[in-house]
C-alpha cells in the first residue's frame, strides 16, 4: 500500500471512524485502540480492496468488524466460557462512563445515546451509522452486508424503541420531580 493512499484514507476518515467507535464503546481509550486495529487491517487488506464500495463504507465495515471482535472478546472474558455472542440480537454493552466528548453533547442527545446502549447490536449499529455518522441507507447496508430493506426495517424498529425508552424515561423523571 502506498503511504500517500494510507495518509489520505486516514486524513479523510479517521475522525468519522473514531467517533463511531467512541459512541459504540463509550470509552475514548478503547476507541483509540480499536482505531489502531482498524488501520492495521486497512494496511493488510487494501491491496484486496476491489472498489466495489466506497472507501468510506469499506472503512466502516472494518470498524464494525473490529468492534464486534472487541465485544465478543469482552463477553468471553466476562463469562470465562466458550460463550457465543450474537451481535445482531444481543446488546453491544459497554459499562464504561461516557467519554468527555459525549458529555459535551446536548442533554437530549445524551439521553438518546444512553438509551441506545440498551438496544440490540444491530439497532445500535444502524442508528450510529445513519444518524451519528450520516451514512445513507445504501452505505449502511453495504457496511453491514445487509439489504437496504433490512436497514430500513431495523432503523424503523430502533427509532420506535428509542422513542418509547426516551418517553418512558421522561415520564419516570417527571414522576420523581413531583
Amino acid at each position: 500500500m502506498d503511504d500517500s493512499i494510507f495518509l489520505r484514507l486516514y486524513e479523510d476518515y479517521h475522525h468519522d471512524v473514531f467517533n463511531f467507535l467512541t459512541y459504540l464503546t463509550r470509552n475514548r481509550d478503547i476507541a483509540e485502540d480499536l482505531m489502531h486495529e482498524v488501520y492495521v487491517r486497512v494496511l493488510k487488506s487494501y491491496e484486496s480492496f476491489e472498489g466495489k464500495s466506497s472507501e468510506k463504507t469499506w472503512l466502516f465495515a472494518i470498524a464494525k468488524n473490529v468492534s464486534i471482535d472487541y465485544f465478543r472478546k469482552q463477553a468471553i472474558v466476562k463469562k470465562h466460557t466458550n460463550f457465543h455472542f450474537d451481535w445482531e440480537t444481543q446488546q453491544l454493552e459497554s459499562t464504561e462512563q461516557l467519554p468527555e466528548q459525549l458529555v459535551e453533547l446536548d442533554e437530549e442527545t445524551q439521553i438518546v445515546l444512553e438509551e441506545l446502549y440498551q438496544c440490540t447490536g444491530d439497532q445500535k449499529m444502524v442508528i450510529l451509522m445513519r444518524f451519528f455518522q450520516d451514512l445513507s441507507i445504501a452505505e449502511t447496508a453495504e457496511v453491514l452486508g445487509w439489504t437496504e430493506a433490512k436497514v430500513k426495517t431495523t432503523q424503523h424498529r430502533a427509532v420506535k424503541v428509542l422513542k418509547e425508552k426516551v418517553v418512558a424515561r421522561s415520564v419516570g423523571k417527571g414522576r420523581l420531580d413531583e
